[in-house]
């Protein structure tokens, strides 16, 4: 028997889930015209009103959301509440130095942790399960949803959060675990320690992992699936709209659903701004229909992907999104973390080197490497003997305030990095990700 933790939404009629659809979208936009100074303004210049919003037919002639809008309103312009009826925030790194930062009431918390409650359930959890929780808490929302989802479900929850392998192996045995919660490259890492220390799939009791923050390949997904002895699901999510438990996969493992009671999902052309139809490849957008406390409207996530209304035999109605193919921007996912080149070249300026660098990626043994080659100046480069690791040290620290992640520094000699004469290649990215 299949189980659903909302069975009466998740498998609700294409017209029933279209006619909430509807009268989300009315309620908020009226919420965001009277609450958020900066989107009614948007919607002003657009000659709008909330009265030409009837339908989700009528969305399109919505403005856009993008993160240059978060930086400019950061951090109270998009608040769409008292902040006395805010319980929390999350954040992301930010791309100079503002990060993102997002507003939850109570009511957006529940919805969240129901979010995620379905992605649980969706892998197979029940209140018997132990669901050890290794995404990072804190400001980062991986922890924190999947943690409260578990709780929705009635899971005995282990808020083990991110590092510390040994320990995690040590409960993981000790406690029984049956899901685990992490990126994928941990994953796969734990899957390795685990056999380092002589144990074998069938030794631990995991029946299932659900996986997200990081871009990964069905390759990848088998070899965690046979070293960890699992059933490994996808999980999509973002800050801006939440977190995790935006889309989750059910057991056919084809695409994750959408909570499409919460969120409406959009693929634009990301040139033109045009919505293309079912099917083509374009950039997901998504507008929050009942949040209160950060209600984004039309929000550019930049992910590449496509959607399909196609039947799915879990009996779920939902649109499912396939994995995110590449993204629109600039924007880097190392080891769960957003990361712009922006950044890196602030920092570099900042600490007085040139802004001449390459980024290269690598993934080994399923974790993703981060080196950044940094050209010195001719004045530094005479002085540098007996001073490079220190230096090397010294931008590695500053790098990692502002990534959140600390990448391996290599300060090289004066053109040394390959000009290119077009636009610079400053990222070589080897990892196999699609």
């Amino acid at each position: 028997m299949k189980r659903y933790y909302q069975q009466e939404i998740e498998t609700a009629p294409r017209e029933k889930i279209l006619e909430i659809q509807n009268e989300k979208l009315v309620k908020q936009i009226h919420h965001v015209w009277d609450n958020v100074p900066y989107y009614r303004h948007l919607m002003e210049e657009k000659g709008l009103t909330p009265d030409d919003i009837k339908t989700v037919d009528d969305i399109h002639k919505l403005p856009f959301l993008s993160k240059a809008d978060l930086r400019e309103t950061y951090p109270y312009g998009l608040l769409g509440t008292d902040l006395k009826n805010c319980v929390r925030i999350h954040s992301t790194s930010g791309t100079t130095g503002k990060r993102v930062v997002a507003f939850y009431t109570q009511h957006d918390i529940d919805l969240w942790e129901d979010c995620c409650a379905r992605a649980i359930v969706a892998a197979g959890g029940t209140e018997e399960d132990v669901v050890q929780v290794c995404y990072g808490y804190g400001l980062f929302t991986g922890g924190s949803g999947l943690h409260g989802g578990s709780h929705k479900v009635g899971c005995l929850t282990l808020p083990m959060s991110s590092g510390n392998t040994e320990r995690q192996i040590q409960f993981m045995m000790d406690l029984e675990s049956t899901i685990i919660c992490c990126t994928p490259s941990y994953a796969a890492y734990i899957g390795e320690s685990l056999k380092e220390q002589g144990f074998k799939p069938e030794d631990n009791k995991l029946k299932a992992g659900i996986f997200g923050a990081e871009p990964w390949t069905e390759e990848m997904r088998r070899e965690i699936e046979k070293s960890l002895g699992i059933k490994a699901y996808d999980i999509y999510g973002l800050t801006e709209t939440s977190g995790p438990g935006v889309a989750f996969e059910c057991e056919e493992q084809k695409g994750m659903h959408i909570n499409e009671d919460h969120f409406y999902a959009e693929i634009i052309d990301p040139d033109t701004g045009e919505v293309l139809p079912e099917g083509s490849v374009g950039e997901l957008v998504f507008t929050s229909l009942d949040k209160e406390a950060f209600p984004l409207l039309r929000y550019r996530t930049r992910d590449l992907c496509v959607l399909s209304r196609k039947p799915c035999s879990c009996g779920r109605t939902h649109v499912r999104m396939a994995k995110p193919m590449g993204r629109s921007d600039d924007m880097l996912i190392i080891r769960g973390v957003n990361v712009f080149p922006s950044q890196i070249e602030t920092v570099l300026l900042n600490e007085g080197y040139t802004p001449n660098y390459q980024i290269v990626l690598d993934r080994e043994r399923n974790t993703d490497t981060f080196d950044i080659y940094v050209e010195v100046s001719p004045d530094q480069f005479s002085d540098l003997m007996g001073q490079i690791q220190k230096m090397e040290k010294g931008l590695e620290s500053a790098m990692r305030t502002m990534l959140g992640i600390g990448p391996k520094i290599h300060l090289v000699a004066p053109k040394t990095i390959t000009r290119s004469e077009g636009k610079a290649v400053r990222v070589i990215d080897k990892r196999k990700l699609h």
